[in-house]
């Protein structure tokens, strides 16, 4: 998998999810969360912690009404063609997602490991944190 930057989308595995909550729609969100925190799931493996990272980032764009932090135009488009009601539909997954972003960071997740010894860890932990946070 190539890793370009630290961000959700700076990787090939967010890129992707970034095209498939387009054609999808809003429960590619959800999906990406339940992969990640289902029990019978021992190790979460990086790919699936991306499409969380990916996922939560544009849960808090929709939720915020803010998409600089998305990279991809028609994402941003797509974030800011959701009506009222689909914010309030999506309001209901930020504690899955915050839950989903936990186990990413965990000691039972491949994407920690895979950060841990590069020169970037800290920013991209940073980064991660931030996210969650704004997740609330």
């Amino acid at each position: 998998m190539n890793v370009w930057g630290t961000g959700p989308f700076d990787n090939e595995t967010g890129a992707a999810f970034a095209q498939e909550v387009q054609q999808d729609g809003p429960l590619a969100l959800a999906e990406a969360f339940e992969v990640a925190l289902d029990p019978d799931t021992d190790f979460l493996a990086a790919e699936e912690g991306h499409r969380v990272l990916a996922a939560a980032q544009i849960l808090v764009a929709v939720l915020e009404g803010e998409t600089s932090s998305l990279t991809d135009a028609g994402l941003r488009a797509w974030v800011q063609g959701h009506s009222a009601s689909g914010r309030t539909q999506m309001a209901q997954w930020r504690d899955l997602a915050r839950e989903a972003v936990d186990r990413t960071l965990g000691p039972d997740s491949e994407l920690p490991d895979q950060w841990e010894d590069g020169a970037d860890a800290e920013t991209w932990r940073m980064e991660v944190q931030r996210l969650r946070q704004q997740l609330g």
